[in-house]
């Protein structure tokens, strides 16, 4: 090939796209809207979503949620550990995206990507770990078992961080599903790009379709019908601004949805397991202890 012709080659522009049941759609009302960087230069046309794609990612969730709240919870560390493995893998990617999403050189966004990557790994590592810090035996007075355990809420929407795209995005998601829910993710509004590609990944490290769908486009205007949703159990509101956050809060409360709302968070440090219990049940059972033998001693 000549030189000459090298020079004239276009690239290959990227579309992206929805990730909902395990498939990537454009968004049903055919719309998309510009996406650019801090310096206002276009990067992208995102799907712009509708209310029409926000019941259906939460139709995929509820149908995944059996599948993934059943799994044990050391498979579900593997399947988050293969998610930091995939996105090791195309880490300069990331970089790239990150940078251009949140104005940064590239040696600040590849501390960011890393940090992501790492937190996968620390929320892998506590799926089959948190049951013993929240759960256990309780003392009663009388001859019974008393035991409690934690157990996932359901489906989750959660809408992401507007400012950290793939850092603070990851901090959000990745606790939601550890503990066993399913999510709907409204991606931050003005970069949305990061947690598109993420979608990729996730498409293709073992989580199964449906756990988690990824929205993107005008976050008011996505997370009003979640919020009113009688099918999502829990909300966090991350991503929403004071005046959002109690509009969907009144909505949440029409089936009594577990709300979290936004508060000031360093994504950066390493999170404590508040993100996790936010989105837990407490089952407890009693059971009778019973006797052995005629000495009555009790087992």
């Amino acid at each position: 090939m000549s030189e000459k012709s090298e020079q004239q080659r276009l690239s290959v522009f990227k579309t992206y796209k929805l990730y909902v049941g395990g498939k990537f759609p454009r968004s049903e009302s055919g719309r998309v809207y510009e996406v650019t960087d801090s310096k206002g230069n276009w990067l992208a046309n995102a799907p712009l979503s509708s209310r029409k794609d926000a019941r259906d990612a939460v139709v995929a969730a509820r149908k995944a949620f059996g599948g993934w709240s059943g799994a044990t919870a050391y498979n579900r560390g593997q399947v988050l550990y293969r998610v930091a493995e995939m996105l090791e893998g195309r880490r300069d990617q990331f970089v790239r995206e990150v940078a251009d999403a949140e104005g940064l050189g590239k040696s600040k966004a590849a501390v960011i990507v890393d940090a992501t990557i790492d937190r996968w790994v620390w929320y892998a590592g506590w799926t089959d770990k948190i049951a013993q810090v929240v759960g256990g035996g309780n003392p009663v007075a009388g001859p019974f078992f008393n035991l409690s355990s934690p157990e996932p809420t359901g489906v989750v929407a959660v809408l992401a961080p507007q400012e950290s795209s793939f850092l603070g995005l990851v901090s959000v998601l990745a606790p939601v599903i550890a503990t066993g829910n399913t999510a709907v993710v409204v991606a931050s509004e003005k970069a949305p790009l990061p947690a598109l590609s993420l979608a990729e990944v996730l498409a293709t490290s073992d989580v199964p379709g449906g756990v988690v769908n990824v929205l993107s486009g005008r976050t008011a205007e996505i997370a009003t019908p979640l919020a009113a949703h009688q099918d999502v159990n829990a909300i966090d509101l991350a991503g929403a601004d004071e005046v959002l956050a109690k509009e969907l809060e009144i909505a949440a409360a029409d089936n009594l949805k577990r709300v979290l709302r936004p508060q000031p968070v360093d994504y950066a440090r390493t999170p404590g397991t508040d993100r996790m219990t936010a989105f837990l049940e407490t089952k407890t059972v009693w059971h009778p202890t019973g006797s052995l033998g005629a000495s009555g001693s009790s087992y």
